[in-house]
């Protein structure tokens, strides 16, 4: 269980700069181009590692595993990650991140129905504290104002439904396939995809690559992109898609630090209150809940 430990707090933490880090890319590259671009580079990263573990694991991808995972890269890189990128570039990056963490909260509904994985007390607990902190760090009174198109709030929104999606439906053969592989072969899928879209539109592909920009693409395509989502994803193959989303619990913890000290946006008071809750949330998910309902008697009020 430690290990799962490590990779939420990982995945949290990288996926937590990944905001600052698009936001800075969204200057030069145009949303299609970057997100085409940073999961080409993560999905050839792991490529070697995917080949690997497929082997070790004496397993041949059939017809239906290669639709299973042309499904996963248009889901989470055409549709989901695209949707991020374009409304990233209309909001802050705080407050992006802290939308987009919301999607555990979708992931745990379509995982009900997709992979019938069991919605528990500790779950209903950890949810409840962590969507309260999120609510009162989003302060929904202000989405709209300032800087922060409405438009680009409910892409941004749209992108972290379609993510759960996403994470639900990778439970589903993670088992047999792998999450480096499943990883690797759904980001290359999903590029090419994008690739193909780029093509038609004329627009451009390799434009802005550069000796300035590539370590912004280094991180982005092999820290964050290829190994964020292994750790991510190898979080969903051990404990299942619920405890691979607090991962999303952390991450709004590390973003506004990130965003605050290279973007220059501020800490509210509202986010200071909010990761109270958070962290608190993240704690009974990642702890024995049943022990923790006992201890503060939350299933008392909770559940009568």
């Amino acid at each position: 269980m430690k290990k799962v430990y490590i990779y939420v707090f990982l995945t949290g933490l990288l996926f937590g700069s990944m905001e600052v880090a698009l936001k800075i890319g969204g200057a030069t590259f145009n949303p299609i181009q970057l997100t085409f671009i940073r999961f080409l580079i993560g999905g050839l990263f792991l490529l070697p590692f995917a080949i690997r573990d497929l082997k070790k694991r004496q397993i041949k991808l059939n017809i239906g595993d290669m639709g299973y995972l042309l499904s996963l890269g248009f889901i989470c890189i055409c549709f989901s990650m695209v949707l991020f990128q374009i409304g990233l570039m209309g909001i802050n990056a705080s407050l992006a991140a802290l939308i987009f963490s919301i999607n555990p909260v979708f992931t745990m509904v379509f995982a009900h129905f997709i992979v019938h994985e069991k919605f528990t007390k500790k779950k209903a607990i950890a949810l409840t504290i962590s969507i309260i902190g999120l609510i009162i760090i989003m302060n929904p009174q202000k989405l709209i104002s300032g800087d922060n198109n409405i438009w680009f709030v409910l892409m941004t929104l749209v992108a972290a439904i379609s993510f759960g999606l996403y994470t639900a439906f990778g439970k589903k053969r993670i088992g047999k396939i792998g999450g480096v592989a499943q990883n690797s072969f759904s980001f290359l899928m999903g590029s090419a995809i994008l690739l193909v879209m780029l093509i038609i539109t004329r627009a451009p592909i390799l434009e802005g690559v550069s000796m300035a920009t590539a370590p912004l693409l280094f991180y982005l395509g092999v820290c964050v992109t290829g190994i964020g989502y292994y750790f991510y994803l190898k979080t969903v193959e051990i404990a299942g898609p619920s405890t691979a989303s607090v991962a999303f619990f952390i991450k709004p913890m590390v973003a506004p630090i990130f965003a605050m000290v290279i973007l220059g946006e501020t800490i509210t008071i509202n986010i200071g209150i909010g990761l109270i809750f958070i962290l608190f949330g993240s704690f009974v998910n990642l702890t024995d809940g049943d022990k923790l309902v006992r201890m503060f008697r939350l299933e008392k009020v909770f559940f009568k």
